[in-house]
Protein backbone atom coordinates (compact mmCIF):
# COMPACT_ATOMS: atom_id res chain seq x y z
CA UNK A 1 0.00 0.00 0.00
CA UNK A 2 1.38 3.78 -0.74
CA UNK A 3 0.09 6.26 1.39
CA UNK A 4 1.03 9.69 1.02
CA UNK A 5 0.18 12.23 3.61
CA UNK A 6 -0.60 16.19 2.81
CA UNK A 7 0.01 18.61 5.22
CA UNK A 8 1.76 21.33 6.64
CA UNK A 9 3.57 19.78 9.51
CA UNK A 10 5.12 16.82 8.11
CA UNK A 11 7.37 16.24 11.52
CA UNK A 12 4.47 15.49 13.33
CA UNK A 13 4.54 11.80 11.63
CA UNK A 14 8.58 10.77 12.25
CA UNK A 15 8.08 9.75 15.56
CA UNK A 16 4.95 7.75 14.39
CA UNK A 17 5.53 6.36 11.56
CA UNK A 18 9.10 5.33 12.99
CA UNK A 19 8.08 3.13 15.93
CA UNK A 20 6.33 -0.16 16.32
CA UNK A 21 3.78 -1.95 14.49
CA UNK A 22 3.58 1.03 11.79
CA UNK A 23 7.85 0.99 11.51
CA UNK A 24 7.70 -2.79 10.98
CA UNK A 25 5.05 -2.62 8.41
CA UNK A 26 7.18 -0.31 6.22
CA UNK A 27 10.32 -2.75 6.84
CA UNK A 28 8.17 -5.13 5.72
CA UNK A 29 7.71 -3.45 2.21
CA UNK A 30 3.76 -4.01 2.94
CA UNK A 31 3.47 0.16 2.82
CA UNK A 32 5.43 2.84 2.08
CA UNK A 33 4.85 6.18 3.55
CA UNK A 34 5.30 9.62 2.05
CA UNK A 35 4.78 12.69 3.76
CA UNK A 36 4.49 16.53 1.66
CA UNK A 37 4.20 19.83 2.80
CA UNK A 38 1.50 20.67 0.60
CA UNK A 39 3.14 24.73 0.92
CA UNK A 40 5.53 23.45 -2.10
CA UNK A 41 2.63 23.23 -4.40
CA UNK A 42 1.54 26.86 -3.99
CA UNK A 43 1.54 29.01 -6.50
CA UNK A 44 2.25 32.42 -5.50
CA UNK A 45 5.42 34.21 -4.30
CA UNK A 46 4.57 33.93 -0.80
CA UNK A 47 3.86 30.25 -0.56
CA UNK A 48 0.60 30.90 0.87
CA UNK A 49 -2.03 27.92 1.40
CA UNK A 50 -4.91 30.00 2.74
CA UNK A 51 -6.81 33.19 2.30
CA UNK A 52 -9.94 34.93 3.97
CA UNK A 53 -13.39 33.44 3.38
CA UNK A 54 -15.77 35.18 0.67
CA UNK A 55 -18.62 36.95 2.79
CA UNK A 56 -16.26 37.41 5.84
CA UNK A 57 -16.31 35.64 9.29
CA UNK A 58 -14.01 34.34 11.52
CA UNK A 59 -10.52 32.56 10.21
CA UNK A 60 -8.88 31.29 7.35
CA UNK A 61 -9.89 28.71 4.75
CA UNK A 62 -7.54 26.49 2.75
CA UNK A 63 -7.68 27.12 -1.03
CA UNK A 64 -8.40 25.01 -3.18
CA UNK A 65 -4.95 25.17 -5.98
CA UNK A 66 -2.15 23.51 -3.86
CA UNK A 67 -4.39 21.10 -2.68
CA UNK A 68 -5.89 20.47 -6.20
CA UNK A 69 -1.99 20.34 -7.73
CA UNK A 70 -1.08 18.42 -4.73
CA UNK A 71 -3.23 15.39 -5.50
CA UNK A 72 -2.55 15.31 -8.66
CA UNK A 73 1.07 15.04 -8.55
CA UNK A 74 0.89 12.05 -6.17
CA UNK A 75 -1.24 10.16 -8.32
CA UNK A 76 0.76 10.79 -11.32
CA UNK A 77 4.12 10.20 -9.61
CA UNK A 78 2.33 6.48 -7.55
CA UNK A 79 0.99 5.93 -11.26
CA UNK A 80 -2.60 5.51 -9.59
CA UNK A 81 -6.03 6.07 -11.39
CA UNK A 82 -7.99 5.55 -8.50
CA UNK A 83 -6.52 6.61 -5.08
CA UNK A 84 -8.86 6.92 -2.51
CA UNK A 85 -8.28 10.50 -1.10
CA UNK A 86 -9.27 11.23 2.27
CA UNK A 87 -9.93 14.87 4.31
CA UNK A 88 -10.10 14.85 7.70
CA UNK A 89 -12.87 16.52 8.65
CA UNK A 90 -15.24 17.29 11.50
CA UNK A 91 -18.15 17.77 9.42
CA UNK A 92 -16.82 13.97 8.05
CA UNK A 93 -18.40 10.59 8.02
CA UNK A 94 -17.67 8.88 11.90
CA UNK A 95 -14.53 6.33 11.34
CA UNK A 96 -15.18 2.97 12.68
CA UNK A 97 -13.44 -0.40 12.44
CA UNK A 98 -15.67 -1.74 9.31
CA UNK A 99 -14.25 1.71 7.68
CA UNK A 100 -10.40 0.46 8.64
CA UNK A 101 -11.19 -2.71 7.20
CA UNK A 102 -12.87 -1.22 3.77
CA UNK A 103 -9.90 0.40 3.07
CA UNK A 104 -7.40 -1.73 3.95
CA UNK A 105 -8.30 -3.33 0.91
CA UNK A 106 -7.01 -0.30 -1.37
CA UNK A 107 -3.79 0.14 -2.80
CA UNK A 108 -3.08 3.82 -2.77
CA UNK A 109 -4.55 5.96 -0.01
CA UNK A 110 -3.61 10.06 0.33
CA UNK A 111 -4.48 11.98 3.41
CA UNK A 112 -5.38 15.97 3.54
CA UNK A 113 -4.70 17.18 6.41
CA UNK A 114 -6.37 20.63 6.94
CA UNK A 115 -6.41 23.93 9.92
CA UNK A 116 -7.37 26.92 9.80
CA UNK A 117 -11.13 27.49 9.61
CA UNK A 118 -12.20 24.78 6.98
CA UNK A 119 -11.39 24.29 3.33
CA UNK A 120 -12.38 25.99 -0.10
CA UNK A 121 -16.02 23.52 -0.69
CA UNK A 122 -14.61 23.01 -4.11
CA UNK A 123 -11.63 20.43 -2.56
CA UNK A 124 -14.54 18.62 -1.30
CA UNK A 125 -16.76 18.32 -4.51
CA UNK A 126 -13.63 17.67 -7.08
CA UNK A 127 -10.58 16.44 -5.35
CA UNK A 128 -12.13 14.16 -2.18
CA UNK A 129 -13.76 10.32 -2.52
CA UNK A 130 -13.91 10.22 1.51
CA UNK A 131 -14.64 12.86 4.73
CA UNK A 132 -13.63 11.28 7.92
CA UNK A 133 -14.25 12.42 11.51
CA UNK A 134 -12.51 10.46 14.09
CA UNK A 135 -14.99 11.91 17.05
CA UNK A 136 -17.58 14.54 17.74
CA UNK A 137 -14.83 17.43 18.39
CA UNK A 138 -12.17 19.72 17.19
CA UNK A 139 -9.21 19.27 17.06
CA UNK A 140 -6.03 21.95 15.75
CA UNK A 141 -5.62 20.00 12.62
CA UNK A 142 -5.96 16.89 10.72
CA UNK A 143 -2.76 15.16 11.32
CA UNK A 144 -3.66 13.71 14.49
CA UNK A 145 -6.85 11.87 12.73
CA UNK A 146 -4.49 10.72 9.86
CA UNK A 147 -2.42 9.26 12.32
CA UNK A 148 -5.30 7.15 14.59
CA UNK A 149 -6.53 6.21 10.60
CA UNK A 150 -3.24 4.81 9.16
CA UNK A 151 -2.31 3.22 12.34
CA UNK A 152 -5.49 1.68 12.03
CA UNK A 153 -5.43 0.75 8.55
CA UNK A 154 -1.85 -0.49 8.41
CA UNK A 155 -2.38 -3.25 10.92
CA UNK A 156 -4.83 -5.09 9.04
CA UNK A 157 -2.72 -5.24 6.46
CA UNK A 158 -1.26 -9.04 5.29
CA UNK A 159 1.31 -10.28 7.67
CA UNK A 160 1.99 -6.85 9.21
CA UNK A 161 0.94 -8.37 12.77
CA UNK A 162 2.68 -11.41 13.98
CA UNK A 163 -0.63 -13.58 13.86
CA UNK A 164 -3.46 -12.87 11.40
CA UNK A 165 -5.95 -13.55 14.19
CA UNK A 166 -5.06 -10.98 16.06
CA UNK A 167 -7.03 -8.08 14.56
CA UNK A 168 -10.19 -10.52 13.45
CA UNK A 169 -11.19 -11.03 17.38
CA UNK A 170 -10.11 -7.46 18.50
CA UNK A 171 -13.08 -5.24 19.57
CA UNK A 172 -15.37 -4.38 16.38
CA UNK A 173 -14.03 -6.49 13.97
CA UNK A 174 -16.55 -9.35 15.59
CA UNK A 175 -19.30 -6.08 15.79
CA UNK A 176 -18.62 -7.02 19.92
CA UNK A 177 -16.38 -5.60 22.45
CA UNK A 178 -13.31 -7.94 22.92
CA UNK A 179 -14.00 -9.83 25.94
CA UNK A 180 -11.56 -9.83 29.08
CA UNK A 181 -7.82 -11.28 29.13
CA UNK A 182 -5.81 -12.91 31.80
CA UNK A 183 -2.58 -13.76 31.98
CA UNK A 184 0.17 -15.13 34.68
CA UNK A 185 0.30 -15.19 37.48
CA UNK A 186 -3.10 -17.14 38.40
CA UNK A 187 -3.21 -15.98 41.41
CA UNK A 188 -2.42 -12.23 41.65
CA UNK A 189 -2.59 -11.20 45.16
CA UNK A 190 -5.94 -12.90 45.51
CA UNK A 191 -6.83 -12.35 42.19
CA UNK A 192 -7.50 -15.13 40.93
CA UNK A 193 -8.26 -15.84 36.74
CA UNK A 194 -11.59 -17.79 36.13
CA UNK A 195 -11.08 -21.57 36.22
CA UNK A 196 -12.44 -22.04 32.56
CA UNK A 197 -9.82 -20.72 31.21
CA UNK A 198 -7.07 -23.34 32.84
CA UNK A 199 -9.66 -25.78 31.98
CA UNK A 200 -8.10 -26.65 28.69
CA UNK A 201 -11.30 -27.13 27.40
CA UNK A 202 -11.00 -25.36 24.46
CA UNK A 203 -14.90 -25.57 23.54
CA UNK A 204 -15.75 -24.13 26.50
CA UNK A 205 -13.27 -21.67 26.81
CA UNK A 206 -14.32 -20.24 23.61
CA UNK A 207 -17.81 -19.91 24.73
CA UNK A 208 -17.12 -18.36 27.86
CA UNK A 209 -15.04 -15.40 25.39
CA UNK A 210 -18.39 -15.35 23.42
CA UNK A 211 -20.97 -14.70 26.62
CA UNK A 212 -18.16 -12.02 28.17
CA UNK A 213 -17.74 -10.33 24.43
CA UNK A 214 -21.69 -10.30 24.92
CA UNK A 215 -21.77 -9.25 28.42
CA UNK A 216 -19.19 -6.57 28.05
CA UNK A 217 -21.01 -4.81 24.81
CA UNK A 218 -24.49 -4.95 26.91
CA UNK A 219 -22.43 -3.29 29.81
CA UNK A 220 -20.19 -0.57 28.03
CA UNK A 221 -21.59 -0.28 24.07
CA UNK A 222 -25.45 -1.41 23.97
CA UNK A 223 -25.85 0.54 20.77
CA UNK A 224 -23.46 -2.03 18.96
CA UNK A 225 -26.04 -4.82 18.98
CA UNK A 226 -28.09 -2.12 16.99
CA UNK A 227 -25.43 -2.81 14.07
CA UNK A 228 -24.83 -6.48 13.83
CA UNK A 229 -27.12 -9.48 13.58
CA UNK A 230 -26.65 -12.39 16.66
CA UNK A 231 -26.22 -16.03 15.85
CA UNK A 232 -29.47 -17.94 17.59
CA UNK A 233 -27.24 -19.21 20.38
CA UNK A 234 -25.03 -15.73 20.97
CA UNK A 235 -29.27 -14.40 21.29
CA UNK A 236 -29.73 -16.95 24.48
CA UNK A 237 -26.55 -16.13 25.65
CA UNK A 238 -27.68 -12.48 25.85
CA UNK A 239 -31.26 -13.10 27.13
CA UNK A 240 -29.46 -14.95 30.38
CA UNK A 241 -26.88 -12.24 30.81
CA UNK A 242 -29.93 -9.91 30.51
CA UNK A 243 -32.03 -12.33 33.52
CA UNK A 244 -28.72 -11.52 35.49
CA UNK A 245 -29.43 -7.78 36.06
CA UNK A 246 -32.99 -8.04 36.20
Amino acid sequence: MQIDILTLFPEMFSGVFNQSILQKAAEKKAVQYNVVNFREFADNKHSSVDDYPYGGGAGMVLMAQPIFDGVNTLKEKAKSKDPRVILLCPQGQRYDQKKAEELAQEEHLIFICGHYEGYDERIRQHVVTDEISIGDYVLTGGELGAMVVVDSVVRLLPEVLGNQESHMKDSFSTGLLEHPHYTRPADFRGLKVPDILMSGNHKLIEEWRNKEALRRTLQRRPDLFDKIELTPEQEKWLAEIKKEYK
